[in-house]
């Protein structure tokens, strides 16, 4: 059965992929907090990338697991001139590069794993914030929710937040002391101003539901795309609502590049939610992952 990462075992993963496949590299992008690396599988050398991105979220590992599961039988059916969901990958990836992190939080996810052990001089912090419960934190290691960090109507956000009573580092939903305050949120934004992608997709959990707009910069063809995922995976399309509405990578990659970003809510339950349901929701989307690489 697949299982939920720890920093370290993706780590081997990512590596051992790209050992085994010649057309397959990792490559940090940038370091979390405690100095873990973040890195990307970087599939193909095509002219036209696409960005796929999970574990935003520490209580959301299980988005990891899905992304390695998409990468490993993209390889797979790569070397071998296969298919997946019926569409022949050598062919639909000719002249693409699909760049996949499949963790952004991972001293977050770490700390759902393992506790605060290994948190350093943030283990006080840490102990204190997640009052001894360390299965539903979200944040990175500071407290900063890297979903509610980036420069997309973040003043907004952080007015919804002080509603809420979120003055300060939590376990959630604090988007921290100014718009990309975070190594994690600096290392995609760096990583987007290198990289010229055509779109980018953000895999949460849970409520299988799409969200596909954000203001006015909202491209056509997002919507497009979004009504083909619907159309293939079943998730229904949604707009998000208060503090769900703004701060987040997608809003800032369609605002700033006005192009299609979405954010896929995978799975339905309680986060963090069980292993035992990713290859059910992997047979759900699998064709979805490969329209995201394609279109």
């Amino acid at each position: 059965m697949p299982k939920e990462y720890m920093f370290s075992d993706l780590k081997e993963k990512m590596y051992a992929l790209s050992a085994k496949y010649r057309f397959v590299s990792v490559q940090s992008v940038g370091k979390s907090v405690l100095g873990k690396d973040l890195l990307t599988l970087n599939i193909g050398n095509g002219k036209e990338a696409v960005l796929l991105c999970g574990a935003f979220h520490g209580s959301e590992r299980l988005t990891a697991t899905l992304l390695m599961m998409f990468a490993e039988h993209l390889c797979k059916s790569l070397s071998n001139d296969g298919f997946v969901s019926e569409i022949r990958v050598r062919k639909a990836l000719y002249d693409r590069c699909l760049v996949i992190l499949p963790m952004v939080n991972p001293d977050g996810c770490d700390i759902v794993g393992e506790g605060s052990i290994n948190c350093g001089g943030f283990k006080e912090s840490v102990n204190r914030l997640s009052v001894g419960d360390f299965s539903h934190w979200n944040a990175n290691v500071r407290g900063v929710d890297i979903n509610h960090n980036f420069d997309a109507g973040w003043n907004i956000l952080h007015t919804l937040e002080q509603k809420s009573n979120i003055y300060g580092p939590s376990p959630t939903r604090y988007g921290g002391p100014r718009p990309q305050s975070e190594p994690e949120t600096a290392a995609l934004v760096n990583l987007c101003e290198k990289i010229d992608f055509c779109h980018v997709a953000t895999f949460h959990s849970q409520g299988e539901i799409i969200y596909w707009n954000y203001g006015n910069n909202t491209p056509p063809k997002g919507k497009r795309m979004a009504a083909l995922m619907s159309a293939s995976s079943g998730y229904a399309l949604e707009e998000p609502t208060e503090m769900a509405s703004h701060g987040g990578f997608k809003d800032w990659f369609i605002e700033k590049y006005q192009r299609p970003g979405f954010t896929i809510e995978i799975g339905k339950g309680k986060n963090p939610l069980p292993p035992s349901g990713v290859e059910e929701i992997y047979s759900r989307l699998e064709e979805l992952m490969m329209l995201l690489c394609i279109l």
